[in-house]
């Protein structure tokens, strides 16, 4: 694993992009929020599975869900960009869509990082679907675990529990009293496991499943690489 930091001085400048209103679904925006329906629609595409690096031929297993690509300014694609699902538009940065669920009436919990099986994150449980398209080239619509299987038995991640718990703030300059909203830096939008508290939502499993438990995207099920889908985020009111 890789964690690359280069860039984070020009994304502490960052000034986060305003939300479209509630109503306001214009296509250039990356995403919609939808308040009669509860919902933040992103755009997204199938994530390579493999780093554009060719010192590095391993494949690492999933620990994140969705990434933004940065991959010009930050590195690869943020920290996680080879371990993900998704990756979505440079216009929709993490804290984006942190402000979108506040839109729908949710407050943020508390982020976990590490820690053991009762160390669990705060925050409104959401459900999260992909969206993509079929064979039959018709919009096919699953939770997003389904997505995830385990190489070696090709059985499906049972459904999780996601919380809304939003992203720690981080001082990315040490000179710098400033803080940024981590996950802008990580580029961690959805965490699989609590390898980092920079991200805006997290599963309930813990740091010591993420030993046990090795996934990859379902790549008889999913798209190709690269095609444009939609990450569908809503509220369960749990």
């Amino acid at each position: 694993m890789r964690w690359n930091f280069r860039g984070v001085a020009l994304l502490a400048l960052f000034v986060f992009v305003p939300i479209q209103a509630a109503d306001d679904k214009k296509a250039d925006s990356g995403f919609t929020v939808d308040k009669e329906k509860k919902t933040v629609v992103i755009d997204c595409k199938i994530a390579p599975r493999k780093i554009d690096d060719p010192g590095y031929k391993e494949v690492y297993p999933l620990e994140v869900i969705a990434t933004w690509p940065w991959a010009k300014e930050v590195g690869k694609g943020g920290q996680k960009a080879h371990e993900t699902v998704v990756t979505f538009d440079k216009a929709v940065p993490p804290s984006a869509i942190h402000k979108a669920l506040e839109e729908l009436g949710l407050k943020a919990g508390t982020p976990v990082m590490g820690g053991t099986a009762k160390d669990v994150p705060q925050g409104p449980e959401v459900e999260i679907s992909l969206e993509f398209p079929g064979p039959d080239g018709q919009p096919k619509k699953i939770p997003v675990e389904r997505a995830l299987v385990d190489p070696k038995t090709k059985k499906p991640m049972p459904r999780l529990k996601w919380r809304f718990t939003g992203s720690v703030m981080v001082q990315p300059d040490p000179n710098n009293p400033a803080k940024v909203y981590g996950a802008d830096i990580t580029g961690t939008l959805i965490s699989i496991f609590p390898v980092t508290n920079q991200t805006v939502f997290q599963s309930h499993l813990s740091f010591a499943d993420e030993k046990l438990i090795k996934l990859d995207t379902d790549k008889d099920l999913l798209p190709k690489e690269g095609t444009p889908c939609k990450l569908i985020i809503q509220p369960t009111g749990k």
